[in-house]
């Protein structure tokens, strides 16, 4: 995960994010019990999406998942395994996600860069596809994983108060991060980390401001006007 990203996909990378994510709750040997685990995280995790962290109870688990209160208890012995194995849980599912989303995007990325030339104006068209890229990945982000941006808040939130948390949330920004980066590094940014942090974080609050205001209210030429102004800063235009 340390490697240079200009030696790995972005999709490896987010690849061996999903496999460093480790649990901290009772191992299972049967494949039963594995099942029963699950859908306890997964009980959990909706929980949390429709009610907030706080709402996270062994009995309202077991209650959510339709197993017994015993069973809860059996797997993880507080409340504090039970949420980091669900935000673990989390973090793996969307790592799994990038790993898809930047595998499927990658042919569209390498056909930008080969129309790519050092002229103004190739630069601009390769800017306005960007920009168009992006938005549509927020949209997508907002109807069709809405449940998984609700959790992502509250994970991140809960980063702040749980220490053990900490580790997963680095991780989970990661996803994002890596596959930007290496974006950036080769449009030939002096500085792509930096780029790619800032960029991220862009996207970071036009999903939330999604989330406040609603799909059917976003503001599209808001967003574009954005990201454009940005990107154009970042190569010189």
């Amino acid at each position: 995960m340390s490697q240079d990203i200009d030696q790995r996909k972005a999709s490896q990378v987010a690849t061996g994010v999903a496999e460093s994510v480790q649990y901290q709750g009772r191992k299972t040997l049967r494949e039963g019990s594995e099942q029963r685990r699950q859908a306890i995280l997964d009980a959990a995790l909706r929980i949390i999406v429709r009610d907030g962290v706080r709402a996270v109870r062994h009995r309202a688990v077991a209650t959510e998942a339709a197993v017994p209160l015993s069973a809860t208890t059996y797997y993880f012995k507080d409340l504090n395994d039970l949420i980091t194995d669900t935000f673990a849980l989390f973090v793996e599912r969307s790592a799994a996600h990038m790993s898809a989303f930047w595998a499927g995007v990658e042919a569209q990325f390498q056909q930008l860069l080969a129309g790519l030339t050092d002229d103004d104006e190739s630069r601009r068209q390769m800017i306005e596809q960007c920009v168009e890229v992006a938005i549509a990945y927020v949209r997508t982000q907002l109807s069709d994983n809405r449940d998984n941006l609700r959790a992502e808040q509250a994970f991140r939130l809960e980063a702040l108060l749980n220490p053990g948390l900490v580790a997963l949330a680095v991780a989970q920004r990661k996803i994002l991060l890596q596959g930007v980066t290496r974006f950036f590094r080769v449009l030939g940014s002096a500085q792509p980390d930096e780029d790619a942090q800032m960029f991220t974080g862009i996207i970071l609050q036009l999903e939330y401001q999604g989330l406040l205001n609603g799909l059917d209210n976003l503001n599209v030429d808001e967003m574009r006007a954005l990201l454009r102004r940005y990107l154009r800063l970042v190569m010189g235009l």
